[in-house]
């Protein structure tokens, strides 16, 4: 019998299952990466990013990869995921142990919560801007079907909150520590002090924040994902959500974590995931839990293949 690929198992446990697969796997992948900007009508100015490409990745060939977008955290950029989250070395192991399939990154950078803010029109930018941007210039798949969004802290939020606003266009959605705090976020957030959020007093705009936040997108999100009384399925099906959080958060995370795992239950119960671990609202904790994410979000977004076949 034929073995079936990893990132297409079915439900499995995701957490520490990587812990050797990471410190034994030897084989060299060229991947590469690459820093680039481009002018976005939307923001009025650069947007920058960077992307990791795969092994074998080649602009001329008749192959396209999936996409997996990863926002990074409040006053955070471009180059956070690769110096600190180890993105490349880790994509490389998973793919070199056959965990997920050849995929391309793209880490954009923001100065807002991936909102459409005070500061900046952030979330506009990213559908408006930056997806066509990258669809237009890599070998990546334009449907649902190879796409997925990604992020931590801030990030988390923004992905989560892309996710649910538009479920037709991610496959899978995975939120690291996210700063989706309900109903406001904790004082030592900083939330409460990022431009984002602050009205023209200087003061954080509890009104802005409620709109913003992943309860606003619920309603709206389970009458697209939930079947009608008359049809099997629904048009958009829903997008399946990892979430993890360091126990020891300084915010709190484990408890939001909790919560929005269990607002996300009620609208689709078999397609949510929460790991713990050890250590607080650090990199440690994102690092450590990058690889299981990236896994759960490959069991729904599709591997590479030919063209004529998208």
């Amino acid at each position: 019998m034929m073995k079936r690929p990893l990132w297409r198992l079915g439900a499995i446990s995701l957490l520490g299952l990587f812990a050797g697969v990471l410190t034994t796997c030897t084989t060299a992948l060229a991947s590469s990466v690459e820093r680039h900007h481009f002018d976005a009508p939307t923001l009025g100015q650069a947007y920058p990013y960077t992307v990791y490409l795969p092994d074998g990745y080649d602009d001329d060939s008749d192959t396209v990869y999936p996409v997996v977008y990863l926002l990074h955290g409040s006053f955070g950029n471009e180059r956070d995921w690769l110096a600190k989250g180890n993105l490349q070395q880790t994509a490389d192991r998973l793919i070199s142990a056959g965990h997920i399939p050849p995929s391309v990154f793209i880490m954009p950078g923001s100065h807002s919560w991936w909102v459409d803010g005070h500061n900046q029109p952030a979330r506009s930018a990213f559908f408006n801007d930056l997806m066509p941007h990258v669809e237009e210039h890599y070998r990546v798949g334009t449907e649902r079907s190879m796409r997925g969004v990604g992020g931590l802290s801030a990030g988390g939020f923004g992905a989560l909150n892309f996710a649910l606003e538009r479920p037709d266009l991610f496959a899978a959605v995975a939120a690291l520590s996210p700063a989706s705090y309900a109903p406001y976020p904790p004082s030592n957030s900083s939330a409460n002090r990022h431009p984002s959020f602050l009205n023209d007093q200087g003061e954080f705009d509890r009104q802005l924040w409620e709109q913003l936040n992943y309860t606003a997108h619920l309603e709206d999100y389970r009458l697209k994902v939930t079947p009608r009384p008359t049809v099997e399925r629904s048009e958009v099906p829903p997008v399946p959500l990892y979430i993890s959080a360091g126990r020891r958060d300084e915010f709190d995370a484990e408890f939001h974590a909790r919560q929005l795992r269990q607002a996300m239950e009620r609208i689709q119960p078999h397609a949510v995931n929460l790991d713990l671990y050890p250590g607080g609202h650090t990199w440690r904790v994102w690092r450590a839990s990058l690889p299981a994410a990236l896994t759960f979000m490959f069991q729904y977004v599709e591997p590479p293949k030919p063209a004529e076949n998208v």
